[in-house]
């Protein structure tokens, strides 16, 4: 897309790094301001938002318009998580919401596992302006099983400001914030830059990248499940030990993955450890603030998305004055870090299970 515009490498990335930042900044903004309107119809708004955005980015003729789609689509990752992400409770008994959040995070690896190679294979055999035609009629479908398959979900207590800063008064919260933030530094200043990795450090062929990858989101659908299944029980040991995964997977790399076999295996449990982080952090949110479930999904949703693009930028930054050995040394170091903030809230004053 950036030679399409004929624009820099740099800018090219800010398609990237923009709806990170803004998903951050219009999660509390989004819920506060719709805080009373049915939280059916702001999904639906949503998702036909992010219709429009890919439709924009297929029709752009410059590459402004470009980056206002990715405005749009900012715009719609921060409301709609913020929103969906707590849902479960309405949706089902008491006893299945661990399992039901599950369920919601799995469209987070499946994307990886359907939609990225989709997308690439119809802009490759049609163009990009084909494949955001093609997502945006995908969108489209979304949004007619949403108003067909979803009960209308009136909001019961409105999200505000005051309520949103109370819960960051919350040693739990706090904790919550601090592990989803270094986690998720750690991933996304990593798994970025694992194609250059593969590429230069494993040298693996182009096939071979595209295996690790398929095998990478695989295992997170399984790990997403199975850190939905066991954070109920053990809230802080299924963080703890996801971010040990990435820790051990990430700090082998350089050593083990120089190997083909080595590369595909611990990129396995890169992606089982990364498939339970989302479902963990949101529900440290939720135990956090229980009488809150909407802000504390706003906090997820913000801290997440803001974590995301700030993780790519201090990946990238490294990787362009060192290797991707480093950034991946780095990044492990940084999930240690979280398992020593775990074991820190474990063993303090206000600990609890």
């Amino acid at each position: 897309m950036g030679s399409s515009f004929t624009v820099s490498d740099g800018m090219a990335g800010l398609m990237m790094t923009m709806p990170g930042f803004l998903a951050a900044v219009s999660a509390p903004l989004v819920t506060v301001a719709t805080g009373r309107i049915d939280r059916r119809v702001m999904l639906g708004a949503f998702i036909l938002l992010l219709a429009l955005a890919n439709f924009l980015a297929a029709v752009a003729s410059t590459y402004w318009l470009v980056l206002v789609s990715r405005v749009m689509v900012g715009v719609t990752i921060g409301g709609f998580w913020s929103i969906g992400a707590g849902l479960a409770g309405q949706l089902v008994p008491a006893r299945s919401v661990g399992r039901a959040t599950s369920v919601i995070f799995s469209a987070v690896p499946l994307g990886s596992v359907l939609g990225v190679p989709l997308g690439t294979f119809i802009g490759d055999i049609a163009g990009w302006r084909t494949a955001f035609l093609v997502m945006g009629g995908f969108t489209l479908a979304v949004l007619v099983l949403l108003l067909l398959a979803v009960p209308p979900l009136p909001s019961d207590r409105a999200t505000r400001l005051d309520v949103l800063g109370g819960t960051l008064r919350s040693v739990h919260t706090r904790f919550a914030l601090v592990t989803t933030f270094l986690v998720v530094l750690a991933h996304f200043g990593t798994y970025t830059y694992v194609t250059p990795f593969l590429e230069q450090v494993t040298r693996a062929s182009p096939g071979l990248v595209t295996v690790c990858l398929l095998a990478y989101g695989a295992a997170g659908i399984a790990g997403n499940f199975l850190g939905g299944s066991a954070v109920e029980r053990w809230p802080r040991a299924a963080f703890a030990t996801a971010a040990a995964l990435i820790a051990g997977a990430t700090l082998l790399l350089p050593v083990l993955g120089r190997s083909d076999a080595g590369a595909v295996a611990l990129l396995v449990v890169w992606g089982v450890a990364y498939g339970a982080v989302p479902v963990c952090s949101q529900t440290w949110f939720a135990k956090a603030s229980p009488d809150f479930p909407e802000a504390s999904s706003v906090l997820f949703t913000a801290s997440f998305q803001a974590t995301i693009s700030l993780g790519a930028l201090v990946g990238g930054a490294v990787l362009d004055h060192s290797s991707p050995s480093t950034v991946m040394l780095l990044g492990g170091s940084t999930a240690v870090l979280m398992v020593l903030v775990a074991w820190a809230h474990a063993h303090g004053p206000s600990r609890s299970r």
